[in-house]
């Protein structure tokens, strides 16, 4: 068959979903145009700036901008643990994804580990103010879990946390030890930015709700995108220490974001379907235009979404 019979009905449901302006106008300049950006690692690789992890903080509740992320990732999690397992969130941050996925899953047990004092003191009040009993933290680095023995977490999670890394020895390091911890038959969600091949479209997305956040936080974003490990930089690691764990996934065409992960271990429930349900229910339409792109790029790389209808 020719490629242009492959290709096209693959634009053609792309463009039934009617993606959002800014996806469609990079996803055409990222197919065109040749790697120029180069990766920089983040000015702060630990975030303990007060108003940084305010500015943070704000934008990622429930109500702000990446309030449709968390949802995603939520559902994604949700399909890879199981009533009374133990889980991990390396890098928990201010723990908004990880009370939104321990809200959503009452019967696990999670662990945040964070190497930021200050991200910890906001996750602490946050699940405080949640009610939730079901979670605790640790201070600790991602890429030496001193704290956690061999093989006795049955899940692992991570969300956007990668790309604060210096380099990809410490990204490998990360992966080792996720093998080293988790259980056979484990369950696993890892996802973060991929690094865009121009830096146009890594301004733009960094930039495209500038006039809804606080700048810091949109200058975090900026850096976060450029700080983003390539594709091929997760499969090297994935395929030398997760190889029979997980697979690895990408938003499809542009690998503006990458994820890894383990064969769903459970079947969705009614009760967390209408949780997630009623949640996309409540989001205004932008942060449904958000969901339905990360949906649709991402289910067209592979990776479903069943836990979300």
């Amino acid at each position: 068959m020719k490629k242009g019979r492959l290709v096209r009905p693959f634009f053609c449901a792309i463009l039934n979903h009617m993606p959002s302006i800014t996806v469609t106008k990079n996803l055409v300049r990222e197919l065109i145009v040749s790697r120029s950006a180069k990766r920089m690692p983040e000015p702060d690789l630990i975030m303990d700036d007060p108003d940084k992890v305010a500015a943070y903080t704000d934008a990622g509740r429930v109500k702000g901008v990446m309030a449709p992320v968390y949802l995603f990732h939520c559902a994604q999690i949700s399909s890879v643990i199981r009533p009374g397992d133990r889980v991990i969130d390396l890098g928990c941050g201010p723990a908004t994804q990880l009370g939104l996925v321990a809200q959503v899953n009452p019967e696990c047990d999670f662990i945040g580990i964070d190497l930021s004092n200050e991200m910890l003191g906001k996750a602490r009040t946050y699940i405080d103010d949640m009610g939730l009993s079901n979670v605790s933290f640790q201070h600790g680095d991602i890429t030496q879990l001193t704290s956690i023995e061999d093989q006795s977490v049955d899940a692992v999670m991570s969300t956007v946390v990668l790309h604060h890394l210096p380099d990809t020895e410490a990204l490998e390091r990360v992966f080792a030890e996720i093998k080293r911890v988790l259980k056979p038959g484990g369950g696993l969600y890892i996802v973060d930015f991929g690094h865009l091949k121009s830096e146009s479209s890594i301004h733009d997305f960094a930039y495209q709700y500038a006039d809804r956040q606080a700048e810091l936080f949109t200058l975090d974003y900026l850096y976060s995108l450029q700080a983003a490990f390539w594709k091929e930089d997760f499969q090297h690691v994935q395929q030398k220490h997760l190889a029979d764990e997980a697979s690895l996934y990408s938003t499809f065409l542009v690998p503006f974001m990458v994820a890894v992960k383990s064969q769903p271990r459970r079947e969705p429930t009614r009760d967390i379907l209408d949780k997630l349900a009623l949640l996309v229910a409540e989001m205004p339409d932008y942060h449904k235009t958000d969901l339905k792109d990360l949906r649709t790029f991402f289910g067209f790389g592979g990776l479903k979404s069943p836990f979300l209808g």
